[in-house]
């Protein structure tokens, strides 16, 4: 599949085009590395990450067979990073009770000279419609750092519910899950089609 190929996209009604396409390991390392390494990720935990640390990590996911990662666009530019994975196998194994149809999901907004009222909220919309694109997705799990105050607002907004914290080895997680239907009853949007 090539990085041209799009996955995803919607039209938002007041920001415009977002799409989503694959994310090529080596061909969009540069400008992962100036996302990840950038002081507004830092809940991302690669702050002191060289390119080819970034590199082998993208490689290592694209190898992966319970993991993704995928380029997100604004109006065809580069405007965030989307991954999904299977929380049974990767991430939460153990630290809670999987069902069927679970996908877990990372989003990372690229930083911006210039910020969009309700860009990120828009994206995380983007990323949850593209994960509920595909018919098996029936709950979305994420565990964002406890202190990360933002993403919980932002998950709230598009339907997540906090199920607890838990303990991972790097950080003290919130465990919080969508189905599609608080996904559908938070934003408006009908899910379908497939990612």
């Amino acid at each position: 599949m090539s990085t041209t190929d799009t996955l995803y996209a919607r039209e938002d009604a007041v920001l415009g085009g977002f799409a989503v396409r694959p994310m090529d390991p080596l061909a969009d390392a540069e400008l992962l590395h100036a996302w990840v390494t950038h002081p507004k990720a830092a809940f991302w935990m690669m702050q002191d990450a060289s390119l080819p640390d970034v590199e082998r990590e993208y490689m290592r996911i694209a190898a992966a067979e319970h993991h993704d990662a995928f380029i997100g666009l604004h109006e065809g530019r580069p405007a965030f990073l989307m991954e999904r994975y299977d929380p049974s196998r990767l991430e939460l194994v153990g630290l809670y009770d999987a069902e069927p149809g679970d996908v877990g999901m990372h989003f990372l907004v690229a930083p911006g000279d210039t910020p969009l009222h309700g860009f990120t909220r828009a994206v995380i919309t983007t990323v949850m419609a593209a994960l509920f694109a595909d018919p098996a997705t029936r709950r979305v799990v994420v565990e964002p750092d406890v202190a990360n105050t933002a993403v919980h607002a932002l998950n709230e907004a598009v339907g997540f519910t906090v199920h607890g914290p838990v303990q991972k080895p790097e950080k003290q997680a919130l465990l919080s899950f969508c189905t599609r239907e608080q996904f559908e009853a938070a934003t408006g949007l009908a899910t379908g089609a497939s990612i």
